[in-house]
């Protein structure tokens, strides 16, 4: 089974045409094109995330295999063009909603982590004039994103040219239910007293500096040494007396796998380092997210030159992704568990449609859709 036999139902059941003309009244647009529709458009780029497709040459051919009406490369440029991508990133979120599924705490702590983080996919300085980088030489994008560490849900995204910082729109991907986890570009001394400080205390744990300084430093009491790689726990205020902050804050230190120093900030108090550390380590997932969108979703191949066809195409990428990861985690809790695959090895299977019996009976008889 090819991934583009069976994304294009899943699509049809999960977005009925009744849950996207109020999103697209709601953006203010008129689907007045006859020979090709905004959910074609819709169906025909998450295709091409897909197949990864090289362009609109074949375009025609390529549609009539997946179902979909024949049109022309102006056609599908045009509506591109025209169609406002806060459509598609709505269609993301909502998507979102409905198949993400919560999960026990392996850490047993009382939220789950949220990994936040960006990534930058450039073009040529000409080719997105509208999207400057910040060191000039080429244009960039950028797509801001939260992760759900455990099982590696999608939960907000949003976008931004190449020149934003990632602080600047921290506020829009995180959420004070989770506990966030991030690197040192959103390790902003101000922005911790402001997590305390709000009605609904958003957790942390940040990686900052490794020099950044330590005002009035107290080490936790331990009756056992560390372990691993750790090397102190204490509490203290951040920066300099200019800057310092208002409250204190937990404190570990420990040395990544190259011997470098590694400082974690956070305002989780009760559990030990060696969870606090375990909690950052989790952070890589998105990284794996970021790295496996490039490689398998064509994103870095962008179809387009406005705003609209751009990020239209990039959260058509991210829908295909949440898609392919709901009937992931679904059928691997249902096969037998010889059948069972990591997330890797199912992508790849399904492209080769080489999958498991066990896993062809269960997309053909037992996906159910929420």
């Amino acid at each position: 089974m090819k991934h583009r036999t069976m994304l294009a139902p899943i699509l049809q059941s999960l977005i009925p045409n009744e849950e996207l003309q109020p999103l697209l009244q709601e953006a203010n647009y008129v689907d007045t094109a006859r020979k090709f529709t905004v959910y074609e458009l819709f169906i025909f780029l998450a295709e091409a995330a897909l197949g990864k497709w090289d362009g609109y040459r074949d375009g025609e051919k390529r549609m009539i295999v997946c179902g979909l009406r024949p049109a022309d490369h102006s056609t599908i440029s045009k509506k591109a063009k025209e169609v406002p991508f806060n459509v598609f990133k709505q269609l993301l979120h909502l998507l979102i909603r409905k198949c993400n599924r919560s999960t026990r705490r392996r850490l047993r702590l009382p939220k789950e982590p949220l990994a936040v983080d960006s990534t930058t996919i450039s073009a040529g300085q000409n080719r997105l004039p509208w999207a400057p980088s910040v060191k000039g030489e080429k244009s960039g994008i950028k797509l801001h994103v939260s992760l759900l560490t455990e099982t590696g849900e999608l939960h907000r995204v949003t976008e931004s040219t190449g020149k934003q910082h990632d602080s600047t729109l921290c506020h829009v991907v995180t959420d004070s239910n989770f506990i966030l986890v991030a690197d040192r570009a959103y390790g902003k001394h101000k922005q911790f007293d402001t997590y305390m400080e709000q009605e609904q205390r958003q957790y942390f744990v940040i990686r900052v500096r490794y020099n950044t300084f330590l005002h009035e430093p107290v080490y936790r009491d331990r009756k056992r040494p560390y372990k691993h790689t750790i090397e102190q726990d204490l509490t203290c205020q951040l920066g300099t007396k200019a800057r310092l902050t208002r409250h204190r804050f937990r404190v570990v230190k420990l040395k990544d796998p190259q011997g470098n120093p590694v400082v974690l900030v956070t305002n989780l108090h009760r559990p030990s380092a060696e969870k606090i550390a375990e909690i950052y380590r989790q952070r890589w997932q998105i990284e794996v997210f970021f790295r496996w969108i490039k490689q398998h979703l064509n994103v870095p191949k962008l179809f387009g030159r406005t705003p609209n066809a751009v990020y239209g195409q990039l959260y058509t990428a991210l829908i295909v992704y949440v898609l392919l990861q709901y009937v992931y985690v679904q059928g691997n809790s249902q096969v037998h568990p010889s059948a069972r695959l990591s997330f890797a090895a199912f992508d790849r299977l399904i492209s080769l449609a080489a999958l498991p019996p066990e896993w062809v009976v269960y997309l053909a008889h037992h996906l159910s859709l929420p």
